[in-house]
């Protein structure tokens, strides 16, 4: 059932009072509540499901243009690939992933999200009637794939098992 942005559930509720009293007990810049203000903002608005995605990236990019801390620049970076995802963008999209692990190279959701999409260009490729480009998408899938199951191992089963199938990683 969608949820609208007034008539939010318990949980979200409680979750934003919480996060606005934490904003003000904890001793943080001026910039850096700024920054985290527009990142949950963005956050609210990527989560709510008629999908305002022009405003949320616009809390986003101000969101990155306050925080300067890597590691949370790193998931602000990895929800606007998001986002880029959701609306078909992606070249976009693998670009602020590529940027979200620059910062912080222990994002597996991110080389997963690269992996679906090489994987999703492979698929195109055979529609195209052009198979050396649909294993070349398939090899990168592959090995970002790798990279997001060497940080989590017991995930990504059907990566996996994808991979087991095709022969491009052997596990023990």
């Amino acid at each position: 059932m969608p949820r609208s942005r007034g008539n939010g559930n318990f949980i979200d509720k409680t979750s934003s009072i919480v996060a606005n009293i934490l904003l003000r007990i904890i001793p943080t810049t001026s910039g850096e509540k700024k920054a985290f203000t527009y990142y949950r903002d963005g956050a609210i608005m990527l989560a709510q499901s008629e999908g305002n995605y022009a405003e949320a990236l616009q809390n986003y990019y101000e969101a990155t243009r306050l925080e300067i801390d890597p590691y949370d620049r790193s998931y602000i970076l990895y929800n606007i690939g998001l986002i880029h995802t959701s609306n078909g963008e992606h070249t976009k999209a693998l670009e602020y992933y590529f940027r979200a692990l620059e910062r912080n190279p222990f994002l597996p959701q991110a080389f997963n999200n690269m992996a679906v999409i090489c994987h999703y260009r492979g698929e195109q490729a055979i529609l195209q009637g052009d198979s050396e480009i649909a294993e070349a998408w398939f090899d990168q899938a592959a090995e970002y794939w790798k990279q997001a199951i060497a940080l989590t191992p017991g995930n990504y089963i059907e990566a996996q098992n994808w991979l087991k199938i095709t022969k491009r990683f052997e596990f023990e």
